[in-house]
């Protein structure tokens, strides 16, 4: 059975390989630096949808609270 998405360590080597022969020593660093400042980024919106979205569940609950403790008639 083939595992496919399994890296193993000799593709990782092969694929450094082929990172170093395409950017060369000289730009790894800053292909690394962006990589990271882009994950950062990523984290940082991801966590802004997240409080977003706890925001909204609060403010539903409140309103459902208010809406059963208040009965009209």
């Amino acid at each position: 059975m083939v595992f496919i998405g399994v890296i193993t360590s000799t593709e990782w080597i092969i694929i450094l390989v082929i990172v170093i022969i395409l950017f060369g020593g000289r730009k790894i660093p800053e292909l690394m630096h962006s990589l990271g400042r882009g994950v950062s980024e990523f984290k940082k919106g991801k966590e802004g949808i997240e409080d977003d979205l706890n925001t909204n569940k609060k403010n539903r609950t409140e309103k459902t609270d208010k809406t059963d403790n208040n009965p009209a008639g």
